[in-house]
């Protein structure tokens, strides 16, 4: 069966609904009822709950047998042992899909409770999220399974955003675990990230990574899939998914577990085996799932893939009006696997026309890194982007307008920005310091759609991350689709 109706159901019952907003069911229930008040939900939503008749204006059912609509999804947010006869009741009227909030399974040593929920779900064919999860936050149909309120109240009383959901966007994030994803939502949202889709796997029940990445291959609105993962479901299974969607789209997975204590800790958490860490790097390597290391690594490369198409080669260009941005710059990519290639001839001699002529300062260096200077301006840098995005040896370029120069304004953005968009080469900015104008200038990059870091070293492996994707579609006879 589809997985479509966890994201694009007409009718939702929430079993375990509350009318108290400290309760699991509560929020979850809340959150729906207002997207739906709202119209950002288009589905019904039915509260279950045998002590209440009405919830947050609502009526509240005593059983899902009780509701007369078809039922697409059911949340189940209720202590464990009294899941699978609700489950149960879910297939006998003909519930399609589900998801298990509840924990206290497989996570806790309860394999016996876990496995009669999963036969109970294929006797009936109803498709399981969980349990032990998060579930599903969808910002284009405004289904939101999170049971994290989005405000919470501090001590004095003042009201604080605590689990923001982001805007709508191209990003797929898929991770096993509902506290992180949750953690990752917080910093989408901080940095104004767009979000198609989150789902919280949690003990994999039925539903697995691998059954989503083949769903979002299709998914038009998806640019680029994000999984945190602590094992695989099934190995197989896995490689044939992440093949068949790294051919379409880019997969980019932070894999936990490497060490010891990190594997003992995958298992405690979501009852995951973690595995050998070479085996799942071999893995990555063969279907061409990208690897991040950190949880900023992460979103870093997420955010290079919504703006930018994948470098076709290794070779970067770093362009800089400062030495030593550029040499950690330098130093950065070397270590990510790219290459600081010797510029093209027609390169050098298109700087020392620019030199003769005025457009650059005369104290400038060509060599890689492009060193313009402190004296440059906003057009020195427009007109240098454009030299070596020509290059036929470079691939990517990386940019770092450090603001504190005097000639630098703001609309050396713009000026970078439009040539970068003329030309299918990945251009990455880099603009160091937490001041207002450092934001402002990183900011309006990203409206431009170019990605902008505060330090050399995020930008380089976020180029990695592009020239390592380019490289598998272009083994794979792919290159015409960039």
């Amino acid at each position: 069966m589809s997985l479509k109706y966890f994201f694009e159901p007409s009718s939702i019952a929430v079993v375990g609904a509350s009318p108290q907003t400290n309760k699991v069911g509560g929020v979850i229930a809340h959150t729906l009822i207002t997207n739906m008040q709202r119209g950002v939900l288009k589905a019904k939503v039915f509260p279950v709950n045998p002590k209440y008749d009405n919830i947050f204006g609502e009526k509240c059912y005593k059983s899902l047998s009780e509701i007369k609509d078809i039922i697409d999804l059911i949340v189940i947010a209720i202590p464990a042992p009294a899941v699978p006869e609700v489950l149960r009741e879910a297939g006998e009227v003909g519930v399609k899909s589900c998801i298990i909030i509840s924990s206290g399974f497989k996570e806790v040593g309860n394999v016996q409770l876990q496995d009669e929920v999963a036969e109970v779900a294929r006797r009936y064919g109803v498709r399981v999220i969980g349990p032990n999860c998060l579930g599903v936050f969808d910002p284009f149909t405004g289904v939101d399974t999170l049971f994290l309120p989005e405000f919470k109240q501090l001590s004095t009383g003042k009201e604080v955003l605590a689990t923001p959901r982001p805007l709508p966007g191209s990003i797929v994030l898929i991770s096993q675990s509902g506290a992180l994803g949750a953690a990752a939502l917080d910093y989408m949202a901080g940095i104004n990230m767009g979000l198609r889709c989150f789902v919280s796997l949690g003990n994999r029940v039925d539903v697995d990574e691998s059954e989503l990445l083949e769903y979002f291959m299709e998914d038009r609105m998806t640019k680029v899939i994000l999984l945190y993962i602590e094992s695989v479901a099934d190995g197989r299974k896995f490689l044939e998914a992440a093949k068949k969607t790294s051919l379409k789209k880019p997969i980019i997975a932070l894999k936990v577990g490497r060490s010891k204590a990190g594997a003992r800790g995958a298992a405690s958490h979501t009852g995951s085996l973690a595995g050998l860490d070479q085996i799942y790097q071999a893995a990555f390597e063969e279907c061409g799932v990208i690897r991040a290391n950190t949880l900023e690594e992460l979103f870093d490369m997420g955010r290079a893939f919504t703006y930018q198409p994948p470098a076709l080669g290794t070779g970067v260009a770093v362009l800089t009006n400062a030495g030593g941005p550029g040499i950690l710059a330098a130093d950065a990519c070397e270590a990510s696997g790219l290459e600081l290639v010797e510029l093209s001839e027609s390169t050098k001699k298109a700087f020392e026309e620019g030199i003769r002529r005025g457009i650059f300062p005369p104290i400038m260096s060509y060599a890689n890194p492009v060193d313009l200077s402190a004296q440059v301006t906003s057009d020195a840098f427009h007109e240098a982007l454009k030299i070596l995005l020509e290059d036929p040896k470079v691939n990517g370029i990386i940019v770092i307008t450090l603001h504190h120069t005097p000639f630098v304004m703001d609309d050396v953005v713009g000026k970078i920005a439009a040539p970068a968009y003329e030309k299918r080469k990945p251009v990455i900015a880099v603009d160091i310091g937490a001041t207002e104008m450092a934001q402002e200038i990183r900011a309006r990059f990203e409206k431009f759609r170019v990605p902008a870091f505060n330090a050399p070293e995020r930008a380089a492996r976020a180029m990695y991350a592009l020239a390592y994707y380019g490289k598998f579609l272009k083994e794979n006879g792919l290159v015409e689709a960039v």
